[in-house]
């Protein structure tokens, strides 16, 4: 049997099952075997790390399928879109993986001269239609922002966003994966705010909020946590707040996308437009 190689980065960026849905998959396992292949790249496994797991606790044999990639980058690139279409993640987790997505892909586009590859890997890797979870779609031309943001149906300000927010959960995973896996499940609250201020903090910030959470004495910075406002004092009621700053961005950009690119006739436009905004309004619920 191939040897089966477990990479730390590829299973770091893997959701973690809770203990009840772990505990179901290896019943149903048990009753009806394991129906998937277990994926893997140069021996290195890259879809199914729970199933294998509970294939090899209980010594039960390991059926694999092999890709290709030309790179790390590659790989993750396909596990990321492989868990947003297998998934019902929550809005954060998807910033998450965007966010990982567009650093993998831009340093391919980096490292191949400004030319994006990734049209020949959803050309040469196909799994079973079922399974097939390949961007198809993505345009060669254009900033990364920009061509994920088609892809996504969010705009190109999101996908930026989400870049900076992947960077500082990652940041907080290299201390400590619990503290990571507690923030994209939701069991730790922190807003994006804090998390974009991470991003462009130094080490010793991201360690205290490790620390804090560590030991239950983080506070999100959600309105009446006990933080207070940005700017240390109470919002005068000619203010405006943080959140209305940035619904009037957000409608702003919409308008001009809805003024520059769409017109009455043209439905598909129109839908995209609609549909990247209020990605938008679920994100700044989700921030306040």
């Amino acid at each position: 049997m191939q040897k089966i190689i477990i990479d730390e980065e590829f299973e770091r960026i893997l959701p973690k099952l809770d203990e009840q849905t772990y505990a179901w998959l290896e019943e149903n396992i048990l009753e009806y075997g394991c129906r998937e292949p277990l994926v893997l790249w140069d021996g290195i496994l890259i879809d199914g790390h729970n199933r294998y797991s509970i294939l090899q606790k209980h010594d039960l044999s390991i059926n694999t399928i092999n890709m290709e990639f030309d790179s790390r980058d590659e790989v993750l690139i396909w596990i990321i879109s492989t868990q947003v279409a297998r998934r019902n993640l929550n809005p954060l987790q998807l910033s998450f993986y965007r966010g990982l997505h567009y650093h993998a892909d831009k340093r391919i586009v980096t490292n191949a001269g400004g030319k994006n590859q990734y049209d020949e890997i959803a050309s040469k890797n196909q799994l079973e239609p079922q399974n097939e979870v390949h961007p198809q779609g993505l345009q060669i031309e254009g900033p990364t922002a920009m061509r994920l943001a088609e892809h996504y149906n969010v705009s190109h300000s999101t996908i930026s966003r989400d870049a900076q927010l992947a960077n500082a959960i990652s940041a907080i995973g290299e201390i400590s994966p619990d503290a990571k896996k507690d923030i994209l499940s939701g069991k730790t609250h922190i807003t994006r705010k804090q998390l974009h201020e991470l991003a462009t903090g130094n080490n010793e910030d991201v360690s205290d909020i490790v620390d804090k959470i560590v030991d239950g004495r983080f506070e999100s910075g959600r309105p009446g946590s006990g933080s207070g406002t940005s700017n240390g004092g109470s919002i005068g009621s000619g203010a405006l707040r943080p959140w209305e700053v940035q619904f009037s961005k957000m409608t702003d950009e919409f308008r001009k996308v809805m003024r520059n690119h769409a017109n009455a006739d043209d439905t598909e436009l129109v839908r995209s437009a609609l549909k990247q905004y209020i990605g938008m309004l679920e994100e700044l619920y989700q921030s306040i």
